[in-house]
């Protein structure tokens, strides 16, 4: 599952940060490796809060003084955080939570592969909210999708 994570990630953090130097790429980056824990089969440390928390705080320590480095590499934290929301990972509180409830790592399935035939559905919704990315952005244009490319950043209103 990418389209739906990466689609509705980067739409949802431009419209509620509406920030010129959030890296967007990473956003996208952070919202879709949770995912990968599917191939194991079962969540894992990236399905809890631990995971979005600790990497927050090495940015914003590992980073201090460095604003604009700060104000880039937050964006991966953000995408892990988007990611436990679109997933719906935060209604289990057990695996949410870890290790706070229990220690379920490793346990059952990662929301993703628990949707069924509406992860079919979930992922044209995310090719739609890629498309409307590319079209309200003008990433069509060479000088947008250049600067998006290359800095993540999406062409400012």
């Amino acid at each position: 599952m990418v389209f739906w994570f990466a689609g509705l990630s980067i739409i949802a953090v431009s419209l509620v940060f509406d920030s010129p130097n959030l890296d967007y790429r990473l956003v996208m980056v952070g919202a879709v490796l949770p995912s990968i824990e599917s191939l194991t089969g079962a969540p894992w440390i990236l399905h809890t809060l631990v995971a979005p928390v600790v990497i927050s705080s090495l940015v914003a320590l590992g980073l201090r003084g460095k604003r604009l480095a700060q104000r880039k590499w937050i964006g991966l934290p953000i995408g892990l955080f988007i990611h436990l929301v679109l997933d719906g990972t935060w209604t289990q509180t057990k695996l949410f939570w870890w290790p706070v409830f229990g220690n379920v790592l490793g346990e059952g399935r990662t929301p993703e592969l628990s949707r069924g035939v509406l992860l079919v559905v979930m992922e044209l919704v995310g090719v739609a909210a890629l498309w409307w990315v590319w079209s309200t952005n003008e990433l069509h244009i060479d000088d947008n999708r250049k600067r998006f490319l290359t800095t993540g950043r999406l062409p400012r209103a």
